[in-house]
């Protein structure tokens, strides 16, 4: 089939690659000209696994082509998927849906005209329920024709290929039978792999994405939660989490207790389900939300505490290491990363920070040029009174406390993400701390 792809950044640079892997013909489109030369020079413009070798391989067999022009895909495909961003507006925790709508208002005017039969204008973007409904409404008056279905995407970073090839579930939000015949020829391999496809309504299939996100969100601020706790009873949270995660009704996933969440998904996605809730004058039924939201942004507070306990009292003229700046690993995504928010956080006290990332160093520098950056551990560990280890990359579980601490003036270790080996480090000479583990202390 023939498919265009509105917005050619993380989710949509993905799909367009991912679906011309299937053997689609596909068209990316974004107004950003250098976004557009580094695709079709199959050049990702972020790092994600898989992504380069996928990217070009669909470029080179001409499945995939990229543009600028939105007359162009018009004239392509008569399936469109609208992949643009929806960040959280600056007045509120509300979804911004300029770039959506813009993006459906700039295809609307050439689609009157398309030959290839009936349009189908097909939503990944995360967005508030009750949008797909108001676009329909929208293009009814310029494209008539025109249909409009729901098809949340739920990638994770760094696992973003294996989740769009293989999906645990397709979620297909419908009003006709046609709309649904053609989201099931574009996602026939996953189907005939046995992947579930579940349709609805699109206002369920709008809600369903902030929804998963909402409760992952909470799962893991109900661990942290859990290990504030710890902290005051002398109980351990690692054990904690291992035994509730062998409950079958809870499960493992998403209880690891320290830093807490960040990105560009969990926490946009809880504040514009709580904000549109509010909308809809059904505040009350995510109130839950608003402290999970809470107890995640305390997780940051709490590893500085952390920090400066290890260090005397102050932070005042200290050497803080900073092992990571991206939000989660396999990934340089910066974006609401709490690990930076960490390093700014000790900066700010006056400590002079050092920040290590294998992939986010660039960016990170770009958001935050006020923090000094190392390309290797050794360096950004070199004098360091304090190190604090912030984003649980598995490059850093392979360091040898012993040659660190060579590097170090003191062996100190915040292990904010509780995922390296306390006590390999102990009898390295380290004193370690990690949230939720006061035995450690």
């Amino acid at each position: 089939m023939r498919l265009t792809v509105i917005g050619t950044g993380y989710v949509g640079a993905v799909h367009a690659a991912c679906m011309a892997e299937l053997g689609h013909e596909v068209l990316g489109v974004d107004i950003e000209a250098d976004r557009i030369g580094a695709l079709a020079a199959g050049r990702p413009p972020f790092y994600e696994p898989g992504l380069s070798a996928l990217l070009q391989r669909a470029v080179d067999s001409g499945r995939l082509r990229f543009t600028t022009s939105t007359a162009e895909a018009a004239g392509f495909a008569d399936t469109h998927f609208v992949c643009v961003g929806t960040p959280q507006r600056a007045d509120s925790g509300a979804a911004d849906l300029r770039y959506v709508d813009a993006a459906v208002d700039g295809l609307a005017p050439y689609l009157r005209d398309g030959g290839h039969g009936p349009v189908l204008v097909v939503g990944k973007s995360t967005v508030p329920v009750g949008t797909s409904e108001r676009l329909r409404q929208r293009l009814r008056t310029v494209a008539p024709d025109a249909d409009v279905a729901w098809n949340p995407e739920f990638l994770r970073e760094g696992r973003a290929v294996a989740d769009t090839l293989r999906p645990e579930r397709i979620v297909a939000g419908v009003t006709t039978e046609g709309a649904e015949a053609r989201l099931r020829r574009i996602y026939g391999p996953m189907l005939a792999s046995g992947t579930p496809f579940i349709v609805t309504d699109p206002a369920t299939a709008e809600l369903v994405k902030l929804a998963s996100n909402s409760f992952l969100a909470t799962k893991i601020s109900f661990i942290n939660a859990m290990a504030e706790i710890c902290d005051v009873t002398g109980a351990d949270v690692l054990t904690l989490a291992e035994a509730m995660g062998a409950d079958s009704r809870i499960g493992p996933g998403f209880l690891a207790p320290g830093l807490g969440f960040g990105g560009s998904c969990l926490p946009k996605d809880i504040r514009a389900l709580t904000a549109r809730a509010v909308e809809l004058e059904a505040g009350g039924s995510v109130a839950l939300l608003r402290e999970v939201d809470e107890i995640n942004r305390r997780q940051r507070r709490r590893v500085v505490e952390l920090a400066r306990r290890l260090v005397g009292g102050t932070l005042g003229g200290r050497d803080v290491a900073v092992l990571g700046a991206a939000f989660k690993p396999l990934s340089d995504d910066v974006r609401d990363s709490p690990a930076l928010a960490v390093a700014e956080a000790v900066r700010l006290r006056g400590a002079r920070v050092r920040v290590h990332d294998p992939e986010a160093v660039d960016n990170a520098r770009a958001a935050h040029p006020e923090l000094q950056y190392a390309l290797d551990v050794a360096k950004a560990c070199e004098g360091a009174d304090v190190v604090l280890h912030l984003t649980e990359w598995p490059q850093y579980r392979e360091i040898d406390p012993v040659t660190l601490a060579r590097s170090v003036r003191t062996p100190a270790l915040v292990d904010a993400r509780n995922s390296l080996d306390a006590v390999a480090w102990r009898s390295a000479g380290w004193t370690v701390l990690a949230p939720g583990r006061p035995q450690l202390g």
